[in-house]
């Protein structure tokens, strides 16, 4: 199975900002020695790509180093010219690991799900949206109907809004109801959990929610946005699930998408974990089970 990353391009962050480099790199050392995974390098996103999704002066204007104020302080990481490359790589892998999985059925990136970048603006530490870039991509390639199924513990309010009124594009997030972003947006199918949500409330909250997403969405092509933010005692999770929750998360998302029959891609999402070797856990057993999925 084609799996890329990105995770070697690096640009200069002050210290609260080495985690999520560090978690990345932690991921694919250990992913790259797994005989099932044939490893890629993220290639850059093409202008063209980038401008299905995003506004023309956006993309200008954060790519020269324009963006001022509070436009560049919502994405939360300084500009510099290794950020822009790292961001339009991260888009890029997205988009090359969709159109990989329209071949094949299935592809991984080892980053992404930057949910929270709107058209014209990003936030949350996401400049781009990778996933909604790539949902327009697969639609220039004969897919229809796109589902978007977001698990990470942050609503995916940039999503919901590129889509909002897109009937070609299903936008689901199960997340923190009371976590980032204050302001929610509205999704196709949203479910807010309270916090402490634990494995077993989780579970049953998901399991409806996916199955009405699937038959809602009548997708022919799936993004999963895991996230391994619900992780109990992550920095900014809320939720309570511990790792054999999060592994029969997937496990659901997985099969509902091996049952549908349709090609998709599995992206990371958000993980901050006190200790990082538990947010790559989490992130590694995603990955391990969607290698368990091909052939």
């Amino acid at each position: 199975m084609r799996v890329f990353y990105s995770d070697t391009f690096v640009f200069p962050l002050p210290d609260r900002h080495h985690f999520p480099a560090t978690k990345y790199r932690m991921l694919r050392e250990r992913v790259e020695s797994d005989p099932r995974a044939e490893m890629e390098l993220a290639p850059v996103v093409t202008e063209a790509d980038l401008l299905r999704v995003h506004d023309p002066a956006y993309v200008r204007a954060f790519e020269s180093g324009a963006l001022e104020g509070i436009d560049q302080k919502r994405i939360g990481f300084p500009w510099s010219p290794e950020l822009v490359e790292r961001t339009r790589r991260s888009c890029g892998a997205t988009v090359a690991a969709a159109r990989v999985a329209l071949d094949e059925g299935v592809a991984v990136y080892l980053a992404g799900g930057t949910h929270h970048a709107y058209r014209d603006r990003g936030g949350g530490y996401c400049v781009y949206n990778d996933c909604a870039v790539g949902a327009r991509v697969v639609q220039t390639e004969g897919c229809a109907r796109v589902l978007i199924v977001d698990t990470d513990v942050h609503q995916g309010d940039g999503t919901a809004s590129i889509f909002e009124g897109d009937t070609s594009v299903f936008t689901f997030s199960i997340h923190g109801a009371r976590n980032y972003p204050v302001r929610k947006e509205t999704s196709d199918l949203d479910v807010p959990l309270p916090d402490e949500t634990g494995d077993e409330d989780y579970l049953a909250a998901l399991e409806p929610a996916l199955a009405q997403s699937f038959e809602r969405a009548r997708p022919d092509f799936v993004f999963f946005l895991s996230g391994a933010d619900p992780f109990v005692g992550d920095k900014l999770g809320r939720l309570g699930l511990t790792k054999p929750g999060l592994a029969a998360r997937d496990r659901r998302v997985l099969d509902a998408c091996r049952d549908a029959g349709v090609p998709f891609v599995v992206v990371m999402g958000g993980g901050y974990a006190p200790d990082v070797t538990d947010s790559v856990d989490v992130y590694e057993q995603t990955v391990r089970q969607t290698l368990g999925t091909h052939g």
